[in-house]
């Protein structure tokens, strides 16, 4: 086991800090503007857009020739730009999501309730975890349509299609993975052009991807700390995934274009990521696991 030891780092000022990049190497052109910029988004936050520019070995903190704080800014910028892009586009899967959920099972068990009944699902201890959830949230709501539904009928809980639209994706995710219709789970996951496993495994990945947008993490060059499923029959263009890192953002954003394409087959998202690398041409995108022939995958024409 390794000894753990004291945390000997002190605070350091805006303006020390500009100081200290600069006697490591980092070209900085306007000290005033470098040290608002660390002001307003902070250092540990910028640390790591600063770590891809240091030399080998990086524990020497020494920068390689022509790194610049621009550079810097500009990662930071595209991978802002790049998580705002990635939440839009998951914001309509998970929209299309709840909604087929909620409308293929009211349909087939011809139940509005079936969400807050037990005899629809596989696992009685998860039902009463997710019930547990969906209990808190309603009690929470202030939506218009939850706080009319508990002023004006008997019923305990509102319709399904109500409580889709406040509880969380993965709550959304743990409900469609206990469903005890394999026919029904098998019928949604076909909605989307997937086999079950692959789509609960996508659901899951998705859910986590959103997190990290929520919380404003860094995604451009990371390693993601799940591995979605493979799928082994598509119905739509895929990804030639032999040559792809399932751990790095390309992965994840052809699942999101082949989910988009699923939903609403004339979508732009390839024409938006083009776009942004474009405006960005500096970034590694070999960080994000990206091909070298990638624009040439049938995904993606």
């Amino acid at each position: 086991m390794m000894t753990k030891i004291n945390f000997a780092k002190t605070y350091q000022t805006p303006n020390q800090l500009v100081s200290l990049l600069k006697s490591r190497g980092l070209s900085i052109r306007d000290d005033a503007k470098a040290a608002n910029y660390l002001t307003n988004i902070g250092y540990f936050r910028l640390s790591a857009y600063f770590y891809p520019l240091l030399e080998t070995p990086k524990t020497d903190h020494c920068y390689k020739k022509g790194a610049s704080f621009k550079q810097v800014m500009d990662m930071y910028r595209f991978d802002r730009k790049l998580r705002l892009l990635v939440f839009n586009e998951i914001e309509k899967i998970e929209v299309a999501v709840r909604s087929q959920i909620a409308n293929m099972s009211s349909s087939m068990f011809n139940d509005l309730f079936w969400l807050t009944d037990e005899q629809y699902f596989a696992d009685s201890n998860k039902f009463d975890t997710t019930l547990d959830v969906i209990d808190k949230e309603i009690s929470n709501s202030k939506e218009d349509f939850i706080l009319h539904f508990r002023n004006t009928y008997v019923e305990p809980y509102p319709p399904a299609w109500m409580i889709m639209e406040i509880i969380p994706l993965g709550t959304l995710t743990h409900i469609y993975i206990n469903l005890r219709d394999h026919s029904l789970k098998k019928q949604i996951a076909q909605r989307f052009g997937l086999q079950p496993p692959v789509f609960k495994s996508w659901l899951i990945v998705l859910g986590g991807l959103r997190n990290l947008c929520c919380h404003h993490a860094r995604m451009w060059n990371r390693e993601l700390p799940i591995v979605p499923t493979e799928p082994k029959r598509m119905r739509h263009p895929w990804i030639q995934s032999n040559q792809t890192d399932r751990r790095r953002m390309y992965y994840r954003l052809c699942m999101i274009k082949y989910l988009l394409y699923t939903i609403s087959p004339q979508n732009t998202f390839a024409e938006k990521l083009r776009n942004l690398l474009a405006k960005y041409p500096s970034i590694d995108i070999r960080a994000m696991g990206f091909p070298t022939n990638w624009e040439t995958e049938q995904i993606w024409k």
